[in-house]
């Protein structure tokens, strides 16, 4: 009996040294980790501690670069700017004819086309007869130059302006690049301070001046329509000539700034009136006077017998000729004349 006491005694004080340790454990499980690092000093048998030192910090050398910004495009044309009058300026009320509408064109079938080329002019407007392209007074709806009244329309995105690269209207432009292209690249300008010695150097545009254009070309076809029995002469395109001249002030010829497509340009060109010094009250619009071919312009290249595409400067034998390239521009009008007339029998 005692040895079954002592037994039971001894299992009653191992099951409660067990659950001592047991809550012990669980104690220290749920206790939090303390801020502090191992200790790496720890090293195997027969090795010594070896100290890290620190190592400087590495600073960049390279300085951080600055985002330059970008220059400012000019896309705003050299355009004289016209304030508008307050009061009415005419004694007569003009504002329906600035209100005008072209008339649509006659529609022309390709089968009615008996006969069909492409001719290109020159419009010196130096000539007595262009005179009207050089009128410079303001109105109410700007210059009234005829180079001032598409740069106007460019201006105002009333028109698609077409590269120079060719005549076909394949490349439109920016007015950014119109600006660049009328004022040219920028010239350098020394400034010198107050003992004449040179300090800097400063790029500058050039002044433009708008009777500094004083030349046009225009692209058209001269159709005869059998259907109608009617010679019909078509604008296509118009672009200003202006002598380009480089950074170094050297003069590169004359050059194309930009091509216009005609038929775009007609809502524009019925709003201008065209300068008449005879009469005032017998003024017609811009649109007027290219259909009823109120200009004069030499004939420098057309596709009449023409299998080379050569402009008649560099027909051979009449490059260095002005008088005879002049005379071949004639024979040119001659042949579209002669052929009208033999047509008709009398």
């Amino acid at each position: 009996m005692k040895k079954q006491v002592i037994k039971y005694l001894f299992l009653v004080l191992c099951f409660g040294v067990f659950v001592t340790l047991s809550a012990e454990a669980q104690k220290a499980k749920a206790k939090p980790r303390t801020g502090t690092k191992r200790s790496s000093n720890k090293t195997a048998k027969g090795k010594t501690n070896a100290k890290i030192k620190p190592t400087a910090p590495v600073t960049d050398t390279v300085k951080a670069v600055t985002p330059v910004a970008a220059p400012v495009v000019n896309s705003d044309l050299p355009i004289k700017k016209v304030l508008p009058s307050l009061r009415p300026d005419e004694a007569v009320e003009t504002s329906n004819l600035r209100d005008r509408t072209p008339l649509p064109y006659e529609n022309l079938r390709a089968d009615d086309a008996l006969f069909r080329h492409k001719i290109w002019r020159e419009i010196d407007i130096r000539e007595k007869i262009n005179l009207p392209f050089r009128y410079s007074a303001d109105e109410n709806n700007g210059n009234q130059r005829f180079i001032s009244i598409l740069l106007q329309a460019i201006q105002d995105s009333a028109v698609t302006v077409f590269d120079n690269i060719d005549d076909r209207f394949t490349t439109p432009m920016t007015k950014a690049n119109v600006a660049k292209n009328i004022t040219g690249d920028p010239i350098p300008v020394h400034l010198y301070d107050q003992n004449g010695n040179d300090s800097a150097v400063i790029y500058k545009n050039r002044e433009f001046n708008p009777d500094s254009i004083y030349k046009f070309h225009v692209k058209e076809e001269v159709i005869f329509d059998k259907e109608s029995s009617r010679l019909f002469w078509r604008i296509l395109g118009i672009a200003p000539v202006m002598n380009v001249i480089n950074s170094q002030g050297v003069n590169l010829g004359e050059s194309e700034l930009f091509w216009v497509y005609y038929p775009d340009m007609r809502p524009v060109f019925a709003k201008y009136e065209v300068y008449n010094g005879k009469n005032f009250g017998a003024r017609m619009s811009w649109e007027e006077l290219f259909e009823s071919r109120m200009f004069y312009g030499r004939i420098v290249k057309s596709t009449i017998d023409n299998p080379y595409d050569l402009k008649i400067k560099n027909y051979p034998g009449l490059t260095d000729q002005p008088i005879l390239q002049l005379l071949e521009g004639e024979n040119i009008k001659e042949k579209i004349f002669n052929y009208e007339q033999d047509l008709w029998s009398y």
